[in-house]
């Protein structure tokens, strides 16, 4: 056997041993053994550097180090899921689901949902490609040579897998490892992690992919992504990825109603506590992939999944202050102080109240002995308050008439249940936050430029708004706290380069109030120009796709304001980006101009995805549901009842793929 067969060999022997040991938890070999064949395996890569392979065994150990990691976009959207807390919940969404599918049997697939980091690992010819994080759904970091050091993320496949794909899961860390890295730590006398899910999310940042590969760090993978997949389910997928070489827990299961949803959450609200790993409800999905993708997404998660949250854990402690935070907007947060106490892994000082009618609903008091627990398992919430030990002389708590910040008579707008500070050019915390929004990830994206940086160039009265930030020089900034000469060319060179950032980010960014990343997308491909979007009247913008009466009249009020105009202007002059910038590689033609369609149904000569690609190609826009705007229906094979019987019902044209062909060729 030549040197290049034999490490071949190895190599396709050692990822079968990972597989049956970490994946299936049935060993063949021992762990000498293994490591024996391993350490042959990196003498002979060693020593033969052309049969370098990026996916063999030996990159589990790590050792490549990553500084920056790259900010990659999603070639699929990884949306998140609508939360739900009683089987009432679960029957409303069922009801949504049947109404727009109409008459139809539904399945469903019940799987835990894990407590980690979300991953989306491709897939090309069978080889691990590229590993990223969720980031913010639409992009996220390069984080392919850590994945690369978890034993039960495969880097080969086997069997009939796609040539191209992707594989969504969590990366987890399991109890016993979790408890073993806390021991290590606490053996030489350093501070142990406070639980599984933080330590298993930083252990994919770390820059050291050796470090990670010392971490017992597990993927449990969930779903499959990507065209012309050869499955009909939800659960047939997972059942591939199993047969493919991943990790996908056994638990998951088919059931062909709601009923039996409520038996599998019933079972796995008790049996849960005898997981190795953390899971905090269930992920219940419409099974059938045609249903999926008649359903689609809305703005933020799919239509055809819901997260079941068990009910979260509760402590008691005691309230030793109210204090008051002032956000961007002017908006009044009141946050409890808490005597510190341990809920769900980790230390909760601090809770929010949220507004005036809240504190005065649970009549929550200083020094109250207060039941608390974490909203979705994340943000630590009052719910309650323990009467029974309430000293004699408490006092109702009276919420606070001015600003914290600035002293602001504040107000509080009819409808709504925050109090505002109105004092919008001269309450630091409001001028800091606007700057801080301009410049996170979803926005400009700043490099070298953060939340604390922010506030020390305000308070170095260096800044006022984010068009000052544009007037910086290296000089201004090198001698703030923790800056450097380094650190001050970095930021400098994040704010040019910021200029060319796309208009829809830039319009995200302006913060106005309502204008989220997906309303800023909607505007902008509408009006293309910011000059447009100043001067649309209220009837204008209402009649935008998605842009209702209170962003509307939101719009109107930015523009009005002299202030955000000048700050407009001194941005235009700094060449930010305030126009469209049309992508002509993929502009077909115009024939489709104004045509709104919409898409339902199986297609022989498209997919779903390709055919909406067309339509947009082409100048057309893709609507998610059938109304009086649309202009055509396309049907392909199995289309949804409900839409057939609404799009007749309309009187909305109905075309198949061929006749649409027709109308794009003509």
């Amino acid at each position: 056997m030549s040197t290049k067969e034999t490490i071949l060999a190895l190599r396709e022997e050692l990822n079968q041993h990972n597989y049956n040991y970490y994946v299936l938890d049935k060993p063949t070999i021992s762990d000498f053994e293994f490591d024996t064949k391993l350490k042959q395996l990196q003498e002979l890569e060693d020593k033969n550097p052309e049969f370098f392979d990026e996916n063999s065994p030996t990159v589990r150990v790590g050792g490549t180090v990553t500084k920056n990691f790259e900010t990659i976009p999603h070639e699929y959207r990884m949306y998140s899921l609508d939360n739900s807390y009683s089987k009432e919940d679960l029957l409303d969404w069922e009801a949504r689901c049947q109404k727009i599918l109409g008459d139809v049997d539904l399945e469903f697939t019940c799987e835990l949902k894990y407590d980690g980091a979300s991953i989306s690992i491709l897939y090309e010819n069978g080889r691990l490609k590229r590993a990223v994080t969720r980031g913010d759904g639409f992009q996220g970091d390069d984080v392919t040579n850590n994945i690369r050091t978890i034993k039960s993320v495969p880097i080969q496949l086997k069997g009939d897998y796609p040539e191209k794909f992707e594989i969504r899961g969590e990366i987890i860390l399991p109890f016993a490892g979790f408890e073993k890295m806390n021991q290590d730590l606490i053996e030489i006398g350093e501070t142990p992690y406070s639980n599984p899910r933080n330590t298993a999310s930083g252990s994919l940042k770390l820059q050291n992919s050796a470090e990670v590969a010392k971490r017992p760090l597990d993927c449990l993978l969930y779903t499959l992504v990507g065209n012309n997949l050869p499955i009909s389910n939800q659960f047939e997928g997972l059942q591939k990825a199993r047969e493919w070489g991943f990790k996908v827990p056994n638990e998951s299961k088919s059931v062909k109603n709601i009923d039996k949803v409520f038996e599998f959450i019933n079972y796995w609200d008790v049996e849960r506590h005898n997981l190795p790993y953390e899971t905090d409800g269930v992920v219940v999905k419409i099974n059938q992939v045609q249903y999926q993708e008649e359903l689609g997404y809305t703005s933020k998660s799919p239509r055809w999944a819901m997260a079941y949250k068990f009910k979260a854990e509760q402590v008691t402690t005691v309230l030793n202050s109210i204090s008051y935070q002032v956000g961007r907007t002017g908006s009044i947060t009141p946050v409890a102080n808490l005597e510190p106490v341990q809920l769900a892994g980790t230390i909760v000082k601090r809770a929010s109240l949220h507004n005036a009618d809240q504190i005065a609903k649970l009549d929550i008091r200083i020094n109250d002995t207060v039941f608390v627990e974490k909203g979705g398992e994340i943000i630590p919430k009052i719910v309650g308050v323990s009467l029974e030990e309430r000293k004699s002389n408490s006092e109702t708590t009276t919420y606070i008439t001015n600003c914290p910040e600035c002293d602001s008579e504040l107000i509080r707008i009819e409808g709504e249940a925050n109090h505002y500070c109105p004092n919008f050019y001269g309450c630091p915390p409001q001028i800091i936050g606007r700057i801080q929004h301009y410049i996170s990830r979803k926005a400009m994206d700043i490099d070298g430029l953060g939340g604390e940086t922010v506030a020390l160039l305000y308070n170095a009265g260096l800044v006022k708004n984010y068009a000052d930030l544009y007037d910086l020089k290296k000089e201004d900034v090198v001698s703030l706290e923790r800056m450097g000469d380094k650190s001050a060319e970095n930021l400098i060179k994040g704010i040019e380069k910021s200029k060319s950032i796309p208009f829809e980010s830039v319009l995200y960014a302006l913060g106005i109030r309502y204008v989220g990343e997906t309303v800023a997308k909607k505007l902008v491909k509408h009006y293309k120009t910011i000059d447009a979007i100043a001067s649309a009247n209220l009837m204008d913008l209402v009649l935008v796709d998605e842009i209702g009466e209170k962003i509307a009249k939101s719009v109107i009020l930015f523009f009005e304001n002299e202030n955000n105009v000048a700050i407009v202007n001194r941005l235009k002059s700094h060449n930010v980006q305030f126009e469209k910038v049309e992508d002509l590689s993929t502009a077909v033609s115009d024939k489709l101009e104004g045509k709104i369609f919409v898409v339902s149904g199986v297609f022989e000569t498209y997919s779903r995805d390709d055919l909406k690609k067309v339509i947009e190609e082409n100048g057309g826009k893709v609507g998610s549901s059938i109304s009086s705007k649309t202009h055509y229906v396309i049907a392909g094979d199995n289309m949804g009842p409900a839409k057939l019987e609404k799009a007749s019902k309309l009187g909305v044209p109905i075309i198949n793929e061929y006749q649409f062909n027709d109308l794009i060729n003509e």
